[in-house]
Order: structure tokens, then sequence, then C-alpha cells
């Protein structure tokens, strides 16, 4: 009889939401770092919402809002991964587009920053930014817009990708092996869960050691959950379903 897994069995759970219409995704599971580390090259930060427990960054006088060099990106993301602050920026290409911004754009991004929400599109043209990322902390839930949406298939792939890494770079230390590179899913693997990502899904990993070691994604649909946080309530019963979609990495 197949032994069933609780929480604790699993390397991560990460829960998704998109909405293709209006260009953004929920998230809970996911921290700043995580998307730091898991998307391409992000430039400049810009602040939306001024955070007491930073002393990073710097103050555009335009705006009258701090933001954080490309430079600057690593540190800050390890200085406020504890901070109970809620996380709000909008990034931008260069720095002297900030001081070409609307009284009108400057109101809209205060807007974004204090109601988690924009009034129109979130995209402008004199920041050129792929993103704006509004995390709350209280409600263990991140809201991403987002330009182009396979940036976030590709994210995830990459989430999962960054934990296998870290923990066969550990594995590989103790055990005195040299790591392995072919533990990874491929770039493209979204394609075979991305319509579950419509409803809200939850993503889950593991690794099996036998025969061989490998790692195994599991996607849920979990469209019953209104609200993410319910999702860390009600964990082991929605890992009692099985999965609508199984991935695994090559083996070692």
């Amino acid at each position: 009889m197949k032994k069933m897994r609780n929480a604790d069995d699993y390397i991560k759970h990460l829960y998704v939401h998109m909405n293709e219409l209006n260009q953004f995704v929920i998230f809970s599971g996911l921290n700043f770092q995580e998307f730091v580390s898991s998307v391409d090259q992000l430039e400049h930060l810009l602040l939306l919402k001024p955070m007491s427990t930073t002393s990073e960054g710097s103050f555009n006088m335009h705006t009258r809002l701090a933001f954080i060099e490309k430079h600057d990106l690593l540190k800050f993301s390890k200085q406020v991964q504890d901070k109970k602050d809620d996380l709000c920026w909008i990034d931008f290409s260069d720095d002297k587009r900030i001081n070409l911004l609307t009284p009108q754009e400057q109101a809209e991004l205060l807007y974004i920053g204090h109601k988690k929400e924009p009034i129109r599109s979130p995209f402008y043209h004199q920041l050129q930014n792929r993103f704006v990322y509004l995390e709350q902390k209280d409600e263990k839930l991140t809201k991403v817009y987002v330009r182009d949406l396979v940036d976030i298939y590709e994210l995830i792939i990459n989430v999962f990708n960054n934990l296998i890494q870290m923990k066969e770079r550990a594995a590989s230390f103790w055990r005195r092996r040299p790591i392995s590179l072919d533990l990874q899913f491929p770039k493209d693997a979204y394609k075979s869960f991305h319509e579950e990502l419509q409803d809200g899904a939850l993503l889950s990993i593991y690794r099996v050691e036998k025969p061989k070691v490998a790692y195994v994604l599991e996607i849920r649909n979990v469209s019953e959950i209104n609200f993410p946080d319910e999702i860390w309530d009600d964990l082991n019963s929605l890992l009692k379903k099985e999965a609508d979609t199984i991935l695994k990495t090559n083996t070692k």
C-alpha cells in the first residue's frame, strides 16, 4: 500500500493563482529573496511604501520615494527577509526615467502602495517596468502584476530548480560527492500545468532516493480555496487529494 505523505515530507509548498486577464498572480509561500533569485536580472526597484526596518537604498527627490539600485538587490533581499514590513515595489530601467513621471503617475504609484491595487494598468512607459510586487505579510500572500506572463511561468520553474540546487549542494558537501546538474525541471515544464494555475494550484516538491535520486513536483487544483492563508490550515487535507499533474526530474 502506498504510504501517504504529510506536509512535512515535502521540501516546499507553493500556492499560485493566476489571473491572465488582469495580468497578475497571487502567491503564498513565495518570499522576496526567492523571487529575486528566480527572475531574469532585475534592474532597480522603486519602493512604493516606506520601510521602517531597512537602511538600504537611495532616495529620489522627484517622487520622494526610496529606491534600491541593482548592485544592492541581493543585500537588500537578505535584509528584509524576516522583517514584518510589507514590501511593495515597482522595477524601473533607469533612474533618470523616474524624474519623468508626471504628478498623475506619481499619485497612481502612491495609490498602488497604499491600496495594493492599481487604478489602471500598472505598466509605465517611463519606467519600462516588468513587475509590480505587493507583499502582505499578515495575509501570507504576494500579488505580482507582470507585463509578460511567461516571466511568471519561468519564475515558478526556477524557484524549484534553485531549491533543488541548494539541496544537492548541501548533500554533495556532506557526502563529498560532485554536484549533479542533471536534477532540474526543463524551462518549459510549466506547459504541462499552466491551466491548473488559472483556478488556483498547490505545487509541492519532494525528494526520492530510491531506486535513484530524483525530485518530484505534484500539482493539485485547489479552486475551492478562497483565501491563500487557508492553504496552510488545510495543507494535510489538500495533500490527500490525488495530484492532477506530476513532474519528475531526471535521476542521478
